[in-house]
């Protein structure tokens, strides 16, 4: 299929054990590496990826695992704070991404662990490998995602 990129952005959450190093960098290598394989997207077809987490997680930036795992300088990464809501998940990160994906192929949104409560339409199991290269026609078996839960109009 050659059909001409289109910018999309996507969005992704996962849920840390706990407030520390290891257990970040195992939640967001899952997340960027969800992401990566489920969209067969190159790291050189991202533009940039936000990533916000609760007041609860401050043990590391989920930005500089993610600039380790893409080995690319040229994108734009940034971290902050989510908004704190009362009764939100805990421990959580959030990511928006924007990235050239082929014009006919459905985004998927993945959503890990404990955030799959957040969008259960968009759950997805965590990649089995340690690399963001993509597996052979991996694809997504759900098709177009539906709308967010009620109460929950945005999608977060």
């Amino acid at each position: 299929m050659n059909s001409a990129l289109e910018l999309r952005a996507l969005r992704g959450a996962t849920t840390a054990s706990a407030n520390s190093i290891e257990a970040i960098d195992v939640a967001v290598s899952e997340l960027v590496e969800a992401l990566m394989a489920h969209n067969q997207l190159p790291a050189s077809q991202v533009l940039s990826i936000t990533f916000s987490v609760t007041a609860d997680l401050d043990a590391c930036f989920p930005a500089a695992i993610a600039r380790r795992l893409l080995a690319c300088d040229g994108v734009a990464l940034l971290d902050c704070q989510q908004m704190a809501v009362q009764g939100d998940l805990e421990r959580c990160i959030r990511l928006l991404a924007h990235a050239w994906l082929d014009g006919q192929q459905i985004p998927v949104h993945p959503y890990l662990r404990e955030a799959s409560r957040l969008r259960p339409d968009r759950a997805l199991a965590a990649p089995s490998h340690n690399s963001v290269t993509t597996p052979a026609g991996a694809r997504d078996p759900a098709g177009c995602p539906a709308p967010g839960p009620a109460g929950d109009p945005a999608g977060h």
